[in-house]
């Protein structure tokens, strides 16, 4: 354990030792406080039943900008030592192959958690700056934290499996938000396709929309729960795999 820790240490030094870690923590800070400003202003404009967690986190801006982060915090793990040639150096030493692929994950994963810090301090800013009662009830916030790192478990993993994958960043890159569009959109189906068809309830199981619309309403569900983190283990597992193979054919 001890080694991995020494691992995921170097992993996260990579992030906020290197100038790009922070145009990343920048970017989405500034994303963040644009979606709660644009959802403030709504409820300036007109009354709305929403609660203000449920407007900032339920746009197509967000998404928008949301899905970008991954490819952005992961493409480099693999790719860029598989580049430079330093990967090799690593799965030669007396490390282990789980724990080169955990301390990257576990680094992207830290890094991921975070860039939401900012986000919530500026849900806050609103009861102290305003001395009023907050526009949110503390079940939408635990709600849409929860759902937002539970994605991120899952989403982060893919990203590793790409940068895996390939020696290129800007390949890593792309496969990620491919493979995350894709998964988006298949929540889609059952709005083009209609609820006439066995696989209905399949597609609103994976429907990352829907999981966000119910959890930033402060309903908590067990199954998301599961199928981000045994997704997140079993997309793990195949960075493993692939890793591993690596390894052994060097």
């Amino acid at each position: 354990m001890r080694l991995l820790f020494i691992m995921l240490r170097k992993e996260l030094k990579g992030y906020f030792f290197n100038l790009f870690g922070w145009v990343v923590f920048a970017f989405v800070t500034a994303m963040q406080g644009a979606a709660l400003s644009t959802a403030m202003k709504g409820f300036r404009d007109a009354p709305s039943q929403d609660s203000l967690v449920y407007s900032v986190f339920n746009t197509t801006l967000f998404w928008f900008w949301f899905l970008f982060i991954f490819p952005l915090i992961t493409m480099r793990l693999f790719a860029e030592e598989e580049r430079s040639g330093t990967l090799e150096g690593l799965l030669t030493a007396p490390v282990r192959t789980w724990q080169v692929v955990l301390s990257k994950y576990g680094a992207a994963m830290t890094f991921y958690t975070l860039l939401w810090i900012p986000g919530y301090l500026q849900f806050r800013m609103y009861e102290w700056v305003t001395d009023i009662p907050p526009a949110y009830a503390p079940g939408a916030m635990l709600g849409a934290y929860s759902i937002i790192l539970l994605m991120g478990a899952a989403f982060t993993a893919v990203g590793c499996l790409a940068s895996a994958l390939t020696s290129s960043q800007i390949i890593a890159g792309l496969l990620t938000i491919g493979m995350l569009v894709i998964q988006f959109f298949l929540g889609y189906v059952t709005n083009i396709w209609g609820e006439d068809f066995r696989a209905a309830g399949l597609f609103h199981y994976i429907s990352s929309q829907e999981h966000l619309h119910y959890f930033t309403r402060g309903l908590l569900d067990t199954r998301p729960v599961v199928f981000y983190l045994s997704s997140a283990v079993f997309v793990l597992f195949i960075t493993y795999q692939v890793i591993d193979y690596r390894r052994w054919r060097r």
